[in-house]
């Protein structure tokens, strides 16, 4: 089964608007940053604490690989579940996942935490929009494989690179 032309334009153009705003915030950040308006005062241990914000940055990128959909899916694969089953064992993975590791925001730019925020949200609504496409008797084995045509066929659908990228530049500046 496959997803029909319309729901394929719905799903990119959601893509590229969230790509589009995570793309701005970093830009903008980067901007204030060239400018002189970021400050950051160093404690007396700013050597752990730069251990503790690159050891957070380094969390996040494995976050974002761990939750990114080929990775979710090859995870989750189990044969014999509905589209439904599949539907929420993907979703609940990808919570759970973005869950542990919650804390991670206390050691990272608020910029670095919305684009993670950002790709789980992305992630969980081409799940959904994905499965609610597909007929009640489709297989979870059919929403998989939908969801991996969708990202094979329009890689950009994904913020999961643009996220890696960016989680890895400010983790660079964190190391300068």
């Amino acid at each position: 089964m496959s997803i029909s032309n319309t729901q394929l334009i719905i799903s990119i153009v959601i893509a590229v608007v969230l790509a589009g705003i995570l793309a701005f915030l970093f830009w903008k950040q980067r901007k204030q940053a060239k400018l002189g308006g970021i400050n950051m005062e160093k404690p007396d241990n700013a050597s752990a604490t730069r251990m503790l914000k690159l050891q957070a940055y380094e969390r996040l990128i494995l976050l974002a690989d761990r939750i990114s959909i080929p990775n979710l899916v090859g995870r989750s694969n189990q044969p014999g579940l509905s589209v439904r089953d599949m539907q929420s064992l993907l979703t609940q993975t990808l919570r759970q996942e973005f869950d542990h590791n919650i804390t991670q925001q206390i050691y990272v730019s608020p910029e670095a935490w919305e684009a993670v925020r950002n790709l789980r949200e992305q992630n969980l609504l081409i799940i959904n929009q994905v499965a609610s496409f597909l007929p009640a008797e489709a297989t979870g084995q059919d929403l998989n494989k939908s969801l991996l045509e969708l990202i094979m066929q329009n890689p950009k659908v994904s913020l999961h690179n643009v996220v890696a990228d960016a989680l890895a530049f400010e983790a660079k500046k964190v190391m300068d």
